[in-house]
């Protein structure tokens, strides 16, 4: 797998990861993790960090 190709599947599945977060955000979907409830709040930061990592990937698949 050479580099290009690795930066551009990092970036989608990056993106893929950053969008169904986002979603999650916007719905306010529950989700419990050992039995306690995730507050929402992460999912945003989530989607941010998700969304810069897709950005870089796809930035560096273009050199």
């Amino acid at each position: 797998m050479t580099a290009y190709r690795f930066s551009r599947l990092a970036a989608v599945i990056f993106a893929i990861i950053a969008l169904l977060q986002l979603l999650r955000a916007f719905t306010g979907f529950e989700i419990a993790v050992g039995g306690e409830i995730m507050p929402v709040w992460p999912s945003w930061i989530a989607a941010i960090v998700a969304g810069f990592l897709a950005y870089l990937g796809f930035t560096a698949s273009e050199r």
